[in-house]
């Protein structure tokens, strides 16, 4: 388990490259998805989110929308499971909750369907296909 770890919140006009560092190695290297897929128009007005180690290493990111949308949620493969995908998803949570959001959604790969259901999010409707990669939409109500 990595202690000591940062996560800021940020936006694209800042952080961009860092941002993207992380996604381009995750969604486009490891997983194939074309490289005009991977960042849109959505990220110059999404919150983002860059989790880093205590000597700067940038290792995670994600994306809130300001409809509840969750996306672009990456973790390096050398830093999974150590929870840090877990904290990074709580974080979000966190900041959507302080904001007074009463709802998030994402699309999860099947793959990851535990991952996130293991903080709430349930699935809902059929299976679908993104950048030729199984997703399932999922939502979770905020408590108050």
């Amino acid at each position: 388990m990595m202690s000591n770890l940062i996560t800021q919140i940020t936006n694209w006009e800042n952080d961009s490259e860092n941002l993207l560092s992380i996604r381009l190695e995750v969604f486009v290297k490891e997983q194939g998805v074309p490289l005009e897929l991977e960042y849109d128009e959505y990220d110059k007005e999404a919150t983002h989110f860059l989790v880093s180690t205590s000597n700067q290493i940038n290792i995670a990111t994600a994306r809130l929308l300001a409809d509840g949308h969750i996306g672009r949620m990456a973790v390096l493969p050398s830093y999974r499971k150590q929870n840090i995908g877990k904290n990074l998803l709580y974080s979000i949570i966190k900041f959507a909750q302080n904001r007074n959001m009463k709802y998030l959604y994402l699309n999860a790969q099947v793959a990851a369907i535990p991952f996130y259901a293991k903080s709430g999010f349930i699935t809902e409707g059929h299976e679908f296909l993104d950048a030729g990669i199984p997703h399932k939409k999922m939502t979770l109500t905020i408590p108050s």
